[in-house]
């Protein structure tokens, strides 16, 4: 099973985000004969080939002056347009939500939100970051998925700032003590060294570019809150030394199974539940209305992790891994309780007194964020026993 794994990921998961070389840009879309398949109310799911719609969508990524080829020839973007439809109506319908569209959903999602950060690759590969048209599909896309992501939690303003402060207080201690979960007790007592590695390559996507959106938050005018979040974004950022990012130390266990230590090589692997926590965090810190929303979420980030990463930590022990294969959990473990610390008493009670009226949002914030990531453990987990 190893083996085979170690195939599959040698020839299957190299990094999908490479620049296109300038004779395949001349190429794209160049059969224009081909016939244009209607996507209707009679279609099925398993008559579309989404991976080839996606494919189609990343050649519009890479088209020069799309705004210009796309007015020019709509018929570029009308297979596209029309899965993106599909996918809206059939994967976001809570009579029975179709996964292979919420997959799509999500990964285009996903291709658009990562322009927002810098890969150091190919400057051509940001020639359409501020493309009209990817802002307009980026925006039917998280208007219909956040209207039914809020369907999943009760959302009530909390009256006063003492009963914000208490759901604050009461959230973080069960936060930092919880009880176990049944995939955290899975990871922690039955996950093989394969399954361990496929752990590392889902994770790889957001922990190899690790603490990225707090960047977004961080400018505008100083004061005690904004020094704060600068101060944790420091820390996870190594204090300007490479080696001491917290990037470095999971590149470092990538590095212990031989595993591609390129960011989003692993792209493949990652559940839509993975994709739409990270797309969540994007939606948040893009946003300054949703400012307190998404301090709630990092709170939340900070308070959470310590538990869970113990479980990965006491996984590598027992399979008998080495520190090098565990050391970032185990740095986790120890800044995160400083962290949510401070994000308690430095960031988010502040914030409540700043914001008395909005302080529930940070409240709202911590309870989306804490149901969209056991979510995505419960995919990640899913995979795992897959592996």
């Amino acid at each position: 099973m190893v083996l085979l794994f170690e195939v599959l990921e040698r020839v299957c998961y190299g990094t999908i985000f490479q620049t296109y070389p300038a004779i395949l840009k001349t190429q794209l879309f160049s059969n224009e004969s081909q016939m244009h398949s209607k996507i209707d109310s009679t279609t099925d799911v398993s008559d579309i080939d989404f991976q080839d719609i996606e494919d189609q969508f990343t050649q519009l990524l890479h088209l020069d002056n799309l705004e210009q080829k796309i007015n020019e020839n709509p018929a570029l973007k009308e297979d596209f347009e029309d899965t993106l439809e599909y996918a809206l109506s059939d994967g976001l319908d809570e009579s029975g939500c179709e996964p292979q569209a919420l997959l799509f959903l999500q990964r285009i999602l996903y291709r658009i939100n990562r322009l927002k950060l810098f890969w150091y690759d190919d400057l051509e590969n940001y020639s359409n970051e501020d493309s009209h048209y990817l802002f307009g599909i980026q925006n039917r896309i998280e208007s219909a998925w956040q209207d039914w992501e809020s369907n999943h939690i009760e959302v009530e303003p909390v009256d006063t700032i003492a009963e914000v402060r208490k759901a604050l207080r009461d959230r973080v201690a069960e936060g930092l003590d919880p009880e176990p979960s049944a995939e955290g007790l899975y990871f922690r007592n039955e996950m093989t060294k394969t399954g361990y590695r496929r752990l590392l390559a889902i994770a790889s996507l957001d922990g190899l570019v690790e603490a990225s959106q707090l960047s977004r938050v961080l400018g505008g005018v100083g004061n005690e809150v904004q020094s704060m979040l600068t101060r944790i974004f420091s820390e996870e950022y190594g204090k300007g030394i490479l080696a001491r990012k917290h990037s470095t130390y999971f590149s470092t266990m990538l590095k212990q199974f031989n595993m591609d230590t390129r960011p989003e090589a692993y792209f493949d692997l990652a559940p839509w539940e993975v994709l739409a926590n990270i797309n969540h965090s994007f939606f948040l810190c893009e946003r300054k209305r949703n400012f307190l929303r998404y301090i709630g979420s990092l709170l939340f980030f900070e308070v959470s992790v310590p538990a869970a990463f113990e479980s990965y930590k006491l996984a590598g022990e027992r399979l008998g891994l080495g520190p090098e294969a565990t050391d970032y959990w185990e740095l986790h473990i120890k800044e995160d309780l400083r962290h949510g610390r401070w994000m308690v008493d430095d960031v988010a009670l502040p914030l409540v007194d700043r914001y008395p009226d909005l302080a529930w949002e940070i409240v709202w914030g911590y309870d989306q964020q804490q149901f969209i990531s056991a979510r995505a453990s419960q995919a990640i987990a899913r995979s795992i026993r897959e592996a």
